[in-house]
């Protein structure tokens, strides 16, 4: 869809019938940037333009399968603390409603509840903000229990705050007995007691299932897997990297959104080592606090990967404004997404450009510092996926030692144990004995060394 400014008036071409029979419409109410301010000397390339920003939000609104009638950009100097939007372009907006039979008002920022309110009241009509929509989006496609747990409890915390003496039926009522009793207590106080009795129960659930991850997470640190975590922009690519790396079925849509419940699955090195994936939820800029504190006991999965993947959509027209969106989402979760080693750039949907394009991006990535690569990757079709491969087994041995050891072919169990607990590199067998090469982690050196008492070096 063609995203118009209201202040230019132009309007999208109607259907053939004459008449458009959606029901909802869209607004970008975006802040002008003028000249002089800090945005506007920046890099043109890396803000994310008014039109970028609409298209994102119509796609959040189809995500749950509404039908969009209009989607303008109504450009805001200066945010009233009443309606958001000043009292003509809410006028203007009374007749798009009328003409286009509009049951509901999506608006593409955050809205407090007095503006939502009275916007409802100026329009006759339901408002949802960006908050609102993008929560709706994740009460539809969380699947697990935890997920449902983690967008039940973000939801009521951004109930509550909606909870505004704005409907009839929250009025005084009286408490006790006949006209003994004095008054009780208001419908909106029961309606915000019930809430947070809701949210305490959901929060104490919750904290079971971080209990149950730490329990998973401390079993995969006594078996030698590392963790590798992908994260990115929501429709980056995830998913699809995921299963290609993965050989995974998880969904995977050219969709906002399409993933929300976390997934870990074995990933296979070069050399025969393993490592643990996990998939998460994507990012989003303006993610809602609600969400990030709701979805933090899936991102511990991030906070204790040994390495993160950030994906990115390269051929997106606002990559750059995606990565620090991404960035700031890290940030919150107490991660420096300047950590260097940790963190690998990953450039997606590169068989969206042709080959000249694709030869710049390379020369552009092989200018990139060496401690902070970038690997060039189309999840779609597998391009560049040994590189990336290559570069996580590199950066996993990075902080292990290899050993050399030579071990009676007799001891079976110990055979058995280092297949178990260690990366076997080399295994030549000579004269009864096996001599290896084996990669362990740091914690499992003294292990090792007592164990077989036959480490020749270290290499």
């Amino acid at each position: 869809m063609e995203p118009r400014n209201l202040e230019t008036g132009a309007d999208r071409p109607r259907s053939a019938a004459g008449k458009e029979t959606g029901r909802v419409i869209v607004i970008g109410p975006y802040l002008r940037t003028r000249r002089g301010d800090p945005e506007a000397q920046g890099d043109h390339h890396a803000i994310r333009g008014s039109e970028a920003r609409l298209e994102e939000a119509v796609g959040l609104a189809r995500a749950i399968d509404l039908t969009i009638a209009d989607a303008l950009i109504a450009p805001v100097s200066q945010i009233r603390p009443a309606t958001y939007l000043g009292k003509g372009k809410v006028e203007e907006i009374v007749g798009l409603i009328a003409r286009h039979d509009i049951e509901l008002v999506v608006m593409d920022c955050a809205l407090s509840p007095i503006q939502q309110r009275n916007l409802e009241r100026a329009w006759n009509t339901k408002v949802l903000d960006r908050t609102g929509l993008i929560l709706e989006i994740f009460g539809r496609r969380a699947k697990t229990k935890e997920g449902a747990l983690q967008v039940e409890l973000a939801h009521l915390n951004y109930q509550r705050s909606r909870l505004v003496r704005s409907w009839t039926h929250l009025e005084r009522q009286r408490g006790g007995f006949g006209f003994m009793g004095g008054p009780g207590e208001t419908q909106i106080e029961a309606d915000r007691r019930l809430i947070g009795e809701r949210i305490t129960r959901l929060e104490n659930e919750l904290k079971k299932v971080q209990a149950t991850r730490r329990l998973h997470r401390a079993g995969r640190q006594r078996v030698p897997y590392r963790v590798v975590a992908l994260v990115g922009y929501t429709n980056a690519g995830k998913s699809t990297l995921f299963n290609r790396l993965t050989r995974a079925d998880v969904q995977a849509a050219d969709m906002l959104f399409a993933t929300l419940d976390p997934t870990l699955r074995a990933l296979d090195l070069p050399h025969g080592g393993k490592a643990m994936l996990s998939d998460t939820v994507g990012f989003i800029s303006n993610l809602p606090t609600q969400l990030v504190a709701a979805f933090r006991a899936t991102l511990e999965e991030v906070l204790e990967a040994d390495i993160i993947l950030h994906v990115r959509d390269i051929s997106h027209e606002d990559a750059d404004a995606q990565q620090r969106d991404v960035d700031t989402v890290l940030r919150q979760l107490g991660i420096d997404p300047d950590a260097g080693q940790r963190i690998l750039e990953v450039w997606n949907k590169i068989d969206r450009f042709d080959p000249e394009e694709r030869e710049d991006l390379r020369n552009i990535a092989a200018r990139r510092p060496s401690e902070s690569p970038c690997f060039l990757v189309s999840a779609e079709t597998g391009e560049g996926i040994d590189a990336l491969l290559t570069a996580i087994e590199d950066r996993l041995a990075a902080t292990r030692l290899t050993l050399d050891l030579s071990i009676d072919a007799s001891d079976g169990a110990g055979i058995s144990w280092l297949h178990r607990n260690s990366e076997i590199l080399n295994k030549e067998f000579h004269d009864g004995r096996y001599d290896m090469t084996v990669r362990v982690d740091e914690t499992k050196r003294d292990i090792v060394v007592n164990r077989f008492d036959a480490v020749a070096h270290e290499v």
